[in-house]
């Protein structure tokens, strides 16, 4: 698995940060002067839940090497921009695989699975020499096949899906996921990020809201 942060917004004024950008949204609302703080401001007002301010901002990643299970789970969070490598387009003669670490990690476990993986090439191979196209051919494919994805969301939605899947509930490949977003994020606005991030690594489950979709 491999998370890169790609793009992030910036502000025209000033240094052009974001956290600039969102104290500047949320200082129009209360018509006060910025104080030079805009991470602590920003604090302040995540912490009253005026999260409405922190949507002018957005980041994008491109996240790597996770399976079609885990991208399932990924695109239910409607609020966020997607691009898919797409199985109609790319050739999945030898596709890649993202597998459980408890699989990984267990001889008979991997033997079921180097079985059933070469099961699935053959009969993908086979379906493309009688002429069926790969749109067709993808049928035979299981969910542990790896996808590339570019995702982009605003910062209150990050938050969401911070919250929603950095949890006990939630499933390990998407945790992981969230966690390197996460650490990705923080830096560049830890203003929004630091409080969730700082009951994260505190194991704090009451600061986790509600409970991840089931997919």
């Amino acid at each position: 698995m491999d998370v890169e942060l790609i793009a992030i917004t910036r502000y025209l004024r000033g240094e052009g940060t974001a956290e600039e950008l969102l104290e500047h949204a949320g200082r129009i609302c209360y018509q006060s002067e910025s104080r030079g703080e805009p991470g602590r401001f920003i604090q302040a007002r995540v912490a009253e839940g005026h999260e409405s301010i922190i949507e002018h901002a957005s980041a994008s990643f491109e996240i790597s090497g996770i399976s079609r299970a885990c991208s399932h789970q990924l695109v239910r969070h409607r609020l966020a921009s997607y691009s898919q490598e797409s199985q109609r387009y790319v050739d999945m003669a030898e596709p890649e695989w993202a597998l459980p670490p408890d699989v990984r990690a267990s001889e008979g476990a991997m033997a079921v699975w180097e079985a059933l993986s070469n099961e699935v090439k053959g009969a993908y191979r086979a379906l493309r020499e009688l002429g069926m196209r790969k749109e067709d051919a993808r049928f035979v494919l299981p969910n542990a096949a790896a996808t590339r994805i570019i995702v982009t969301m605003n910062f209150r939605e990050l938050l969401h899906f911070f919250r929603i899947r950095i949890s006990g509930p939630a499933q390990w490949e998407i945790r992981e996921v969230g966690v390197r977003m996460l650490e990705l994020i923080y830096p560049h606005a830890p203003g929004v990020f630091g409080d969730f991030r700082e009951q994260m690594r505190e194991g704090r489950p009451e600061f986790f809201r509600g409970i991840a979709p089931g997919d």
